[in-house]
């Protein structure tokens, strides 16, 4: 995907190719296109993660007055490059230049497994 880096992920999403499912089970039966996509848990590598939870101003005694503090983030665990095993129902389908990408929330993300974590 050559234009990826156009596209910006907000709040605490994560963008994430699909591992390609086994179109075959061990015995040698072919499943029919549509079965995986029912499983409720699913793979795939993060490709982009948002900037996370947004936190207000601490300490603010005038609230009202106008600030130009940035706005500041609890960061997500999620990195790019990481494998996230995921619950497909909170995922959300979308089609970027004939490829299917997955856009998860955080929260429904079940592990994370990162390569050079112990490296």
């Amino acid at each position: 995907m050559k234009n990826i880096h156009k596209m910006i992920v907000v709040g605490d999403k994560i963008l994430v190719k699909p591992s390609e499912a086994n179109s075959k089970t061990s015995s040698g039966l072919f499943l029919p296109p549509g079965v995986h996509e029912k499983e409720k848990v699913q793979s795939g590598y993060v490709l982009k993660s948002g900037p996370g939870y947004p936190i207000g101003n601490q300490g603010d005694d005038e609230p009202w007055k106008e600030t130009k503090d940035a706005v500041k983030y609890i960061p997500l665990q999620a990195k790019e490059g990481d494998l996230a095993i995921f619950l497909r129902t909170n995922a959300f389908e979308i089609e970027y230049e004939g490829e299917k990408l997955l856009i998860v929330p955080q929260s429904a993300v079940l592990l994370l497994i990162r390569e050079d974590l112990f490296d």
